[in-house]
């Protein structure tokens, strides 16, 4: 029988390389997205290779979410895997001068957009049971402060600690849960979190042979397709160049 595979803001980067990956090894695909343009021109794309089901929807609306889930044609209606990669960074200023709407949108988009999605579609992934997986996208920044990390590192340490936890709960129902957590990667993320500053996002990536968004398709297929009675609970990626940064100490001259 032919898998079927949710996604979460599937009109770029992550999302659409896992889009394409899978939609490569024949699985049936439901892609999310706000922009129609984009993702009514991926699947028109995909759907040469595979079954294809666009949503047009924003993963914070939470009516939005239930409508479109609840009105899933039967043959896309069994799923086997959940992908949520809907998510953003917004800026890099420090605390005290960053905008409180761009942290409420953070906070709507990689926490409670995710939250909604996976509750909704719960009783699907355990009604198909043994075999069947989450996979939340978190980051390095979940785990590691850096300046300018703030709320984002903020929102993916809870989606950290809430796949642990929900691993917890879904025990006994073969449904699996893993955390991917990229470092340094290439995609149109980092343009949303630069404002569009292309000369940034060049400098950022310029001579660091980044991770690019394939490499985390390629791994994202890995853990959905590990036997059945394996489950990765966390992995943490970074380029071979990417490492950990030192302390950060202030010193004062000496009086």
């Amino acid at each position: 029988m032919t898998s079927t595979l949710f996604i979460t803001g599937a009109t770029s980067g992550f999302g659409e390389a896992c889009a394409r990956k899978f939609a490569q090894a024949g699985w049936k695909l439901v892609l999310t997205g706000r922009r129609e343009d984009r993702l009514k021109a991926l699947c028109e794309e995909l759907s040469k290779q595979t079954e294809v089901h666009g949503l047009v929807v924003d993963v914070r609306d939470r009516a939005a979410m239930e409508a479109a889930i609840a009105g899933l044609p039967p043959s896309f209606s069994r799923l086997r895997g959940l992908i949520n990669n809907a998510g953003l960074a917004l800026g890099t200023d420090p605390a005290p001068k960053c905008d409180l709407d761009d942290w409420e949108t953070m906070v709507d988009t990689n926490i409670k957009g995710l939250l909604y999605t996976t509750r909704l579609l719960l009783p699907r992934l355990i009604a198909y049971g043994r075999g069947a997986g989450i996979v939340n996208l978190g980051s390095i920044a979940g785990s590691y402060p850096y300046p300018g990390s703030h709320v984002y590192g903020g929102t993916k340490a809870f989606v950290k600690q809430f796949s642990l936890n929900l691993r917890c709960d879904l025990q006994g129902t073969g449904v699996r849960v893993s955390n991917v957590e990229p470092g340094l990667c290439e995609s149109e993320f980092s343009m949303v979190r630069f404002g569009g500053d292309k000369a940034r996002y060049d400098a950022t990536y310029k001579g660091a042979e980044p991770i690019q968004p394939e490499d985390i398709a390629e791994t994202i297929f890995w853990v959905l397709n590990t036997p059945a009675h394996v489950n990765i609970n966390r992995l943490e990626l970074m380029p071979v160049t990417q490492s950990w940064s030192g302390f950060a100490i202030e010193r004062h001259a000496k009086e």
